[in-house]
């Protein structure tokens, strides 16, 4: 499982503790090349859709 499919999994369930937390971790593998910025966008949009 790569950084990505791990974290649409977390926003998926709910399990990210709090949202500030996640953004700044997925700020982070942005930042590391981790994730794409398409990626990043995605992640974004479903986090705030989760909240």
């Amino acid at each position: 499982m790569n950084t990505y499919d791990a974290c649409k999994k977390l926003i998926a369930n709910g399990r990210y503790g709090t949202k500030d937390d996640m953004l700044l971790k997925l700020d982070i593998f942005l930042l590391g090349d981790r994730i794409t910025q398409g990626q990043y966008n995605e992640l974004i949009v479903a986090l705030n859709t989760d909240a």
